[in-house]
């Protein structure tokens, strides 16, 4: 939500350059998209996700509902931490939200806060060394679920060039 020209931004640029088809709401939807379709295709079709964790991120149903999915599909997750610790990420009846949607919500949540993640300062952290770590991380991920062969390249890439 509040990631999207900062952090989550940066990081979909630094996937995309390597060629790994990564998707970002802001950056894959056009004008008439249907919201729900794009984020159900987006989940379905990917094998790693990466959920941005910010200070206001519970405040986003649509964040939710995609954290929701991903869990819910057992796709492999790795979480960011950014400017914000696992322990305060809460969700909040806001009272528009139906008590199912809430539940569900939660428990996504609860199983991302118990996933090994990684963490970031966006004042004090060096960005280009945190881009290049959680690239690393996206590459081993797809590496464990699609096997060694099938990324070869991008291992190969990875290993020499970064």
């Amino acid at each position: 939500m509040d990631t999207k020209r900062t952090i989550s931004g940066l990081l979909f640029d630094h996937l995309y350059r390597l060629r790994l088809n990564p998707f970002l709401d802001s950056k894959n939807m056009r004008p008439g998209d249907n919201l729900y379709d794009k984020i159900h295709r987006g989940v379905h079709e990917c094998k790693v996700g990466v959920a941005v964790f910010s200070p206001h991120y519970c405040e986003s149903y649509f964040c939710l509902h995609e954290l929701a999915l991903l869990m819910e599909k057992k796709k492999r997750v790795i979480p960011i931490f950014c400017d914000v610790k696992p322990s305060q990420l809460r969700v909040k009846d806001n009272g528009r939200c139906p008590g199912k949607e809430l539940e569900r919500f939660a428990d996504a949540l609860e199983e991302a806060k118990y996933t090994v993640g990684l963490t970031f300062d966006t004042l004090e952290g060096d960005w280009s060394q945190f881009l290049t770590t959680a690239a690393e991380a996206v590459v081993q991920n797809l590496i464990e679920v699609d096997g060694e062969e099938t990324h070869k390249d991008l291992k190969y890439f990875m290993k020499n060039y970064y």
